[in-house]
């Protein structure tokens, strides 16, 4: 029997032989499957450009919206259009109760959404993949004790666990990851297991473990890379979700502090103004909130399209 050493050496060379015009032949052909589909690309378009300027705020919001030295309270709730008292900006979504441009609000709120959903969304693939790959690979009683915990926790409501969580930890962003992480990693858990078995007991799997190669490597060489699809199309669902979800507990007033802001507080810090005709402190923020969400899910269900192997490419 090869030690892993040796197995590694003479492991057969497809992998790394493959040719890669071959792969950039397959992404090109995926690419332009993705393309066919008006509404993804629509979704696609509007999503970069989102990150875009969420990503560049500082340089192309009129303000920084908290310094305090560039925020007056004398300029509170202007309509949309208003100038500044000096001149030097319109407020072109118009100023919430704080005196800040709401333009500016949303560009930055955007930037912590996103931030938060992505992390959040990689860090729970990241240990759901783990265990989906564990459960699979080992079976009987580790899969079993590890399905069972997945189970507990797909039974109970996301929201309920987020809000028990934070609760107990506090508010902030770092709190407000690690409650996000802990609701989604079940899902990827589930998503990869369902995809590991299936691979599992092909023969590639089997001519690898008698080459000697270690679980590790077998899990995370051969059997991930054949189930990336299905995750890929998971975690972009689950990167919409963990941002809805982080505008729901921030709107409660139990995710975010002010100092931090994400679309979900503006529309909380805008919602006691709706009744006062100031409606835009409320509903820009939610508009941005619902483009951001459903370009996201367009792109995801786009992206199953393309990526089940049931369809003719």
């Amino acid at each position: 029997m090869m030690n892993e050493a040796q197995a590694e050496a003479a492991e057969p060379s497809v992998e790394k032989t493959a040719p890669s015009v071959a792969l950039e032949s397959m992404g090109l052909m995926l690419l332009r499957r993705f393309l066919r589909n008006r509404a993804g690309t629509a979704a696609l378009v509007l999503l970069l450009i989102l990150v875009v300027t969420a990503l560049a705020a500082p340089w192309i919001s009129p303000q920084n919206p908290y310094d305090l030295a560039q925020v007056s309270v004398m300029e509170a709730e202007r309509a949309p259009g208003a100038q500044s008292d000096t001149g030097a900006i319109t407020f072109v979504l118009g100023t919430d109760g704080a005196g800040r441009d709401m333009f500016s609000a949303i560009l930055y709120g955007l930037r912590i959404s996103l931030g938060i959903g992505v992390i959040s969304a990689l860090a729970a693939l990241a240990v759901g993949t783990t265990v989906g790959l564990v459960a699979a690979y080992f079976g009987g009683k580790v899969d079993a004790f590890l399905m069972r915990v997945v189970d507990v926790q797909l039974s109970i409501p996301t929201i309920l666990v987020a809000l028990v969580l934070l609760a107990v930890l506090g508010q902030g962003v770092d709190k407000t990851l690690m409650a996000l992480i802990l609701v989604q990693w079940a899902i990827f858990a589930r998503t990869v297991r369902g995809a590991a078995i299936v691979e599992r007991r092909k023969d590639y799997i089997e001519a690898a473990m008698g080459q000697g190669l270690s679980p590790r490597r077998i899990m995370f060489r051969h059997v991930l890379p054949n189930c990336m699809a299905p995750l890929i199309v998971t975690a972009t669902n689950q990167m919409a979700n963990a941002i809805s979800l982080e505008a729901t507990i921030s709107f409660l007033g139990i995710g975010l502090p002010q100092t931090q802001p994400s679309l979900g507080l503006l529309i909380s810090n805008g919602f006691d103004y709706i009744l006062s005709n100031e409606y835009w402190i409320s509903m820009f923020p939610g508009i941005a909130l619902v483009i951001l969400v459903v370009s996201i899910s367009v792109v995801g269900d786009q992206l199953r399209v393309v990526l089940n192997p049931k369809n003719d490419i």
